[in-house]
């Protein structure tokens, strides 16, 4: 057996209508606000993502970026150098050499895997946006116009105040306190060496009564021999 339909509601004539206008008339009472650009910069978040700026610097040309990139729009080519020696009998080392770093702006998505992969902070986010070129071409930034955009990139926010110390800087901590105390134990050391060199009845400095005798005692003359000085006793005595 079918169960029964409920029984609708009577509509009355004209309500969406009025609804609309209610929503028109509540709208059109709330104070407009336009942002004036391209004159006034729109404030940004600070987790915008524009364009991405390079630290040449700190890439070692490791090559994840342009791995990780799902769209193959990163560049990059080097060459291997040759680093002699620091010191007789060392080996010597081969380093890469960063020769083009290239992002083609017309194929990124603005995902960030590049600048989340990259172990040496050589890629950050710059909230800077306008970068339209007429030419698609243009839209392929060199390592120079990208080392540009790292001048608009933002300062990195505070750490929580409750926030667990970095590995990095507890470890450089530790090794510097562990270097100030041995310097301090050193020059303990040593104050303590003068002190007991300088104190009267130490083994390093002489007697008085040793001093007196030194004093008493007759100095030979340079090159006479203890037979010659010894002569004049011996006829003595005779």
């Amino acid at each position: 057996m079918a169960e029964p339909v409920p029984p609708t509601r009577s509509r009355i004539p004209g309500s969406g209508l009025a609804k609309g206008l209610a929503v028109t008339l509540r709208t059109m009472t709330k104070k407009t606000v336009t942002e004036q650009y391209p004159d006034v910069q729109p404030d940004l978040p600070p987790r915008s993502r524009g364009v991405i700026g390079l630290f040449e610097e700190n890439c070692t040309v490791c090559m994840l970026c342009a791995r990780e990139c799902p769209d193959w729009c990163i560049y990059i080519d080097s060459h291997k150098e040759t680093i002699p020696a620091a010191a007789p009998g060392g080996r010597e080392r081969s380093r890469n050499v960063l020769d083009r770093f290239a992002i083609d702006f017309s194929l990124c998505m603005y995902c960030g895997i590049c600048i989340e992969v990259c172990p040496f902070d050589a890629l950050f986010w710059s909230p800077e946006f306008e970068y339209a070129e007429t030419d698609i071409r243009d839209l392929t930034h060199e390592r120079d116009k990208l080392r540009e955009w790292m001048w608009t990139v933002p300062a990195p926010p505070a750490l929580d105040p409750g926030a667990e110390e970095p590995k990095e800087l507890a470890a450089a901590r530790k090794t510097a306190d562990k270097l100030a105390a041995q310097r301090q134990t050193e020059a303990t050391e040593v104050t303590e060496a003068t002190e007991t060199a300088v104190r009267p009845g130490s083994p390093a400095e002489p007697h008085a009564d040793e001093q007196a005798r030194a004093a008493e005692r007759p100095t030979r003359p340079m090159g006479e021999s203890r037979q010659q000085t010894d002569q004049p006793r011996q006829e003595g005595r005779e």
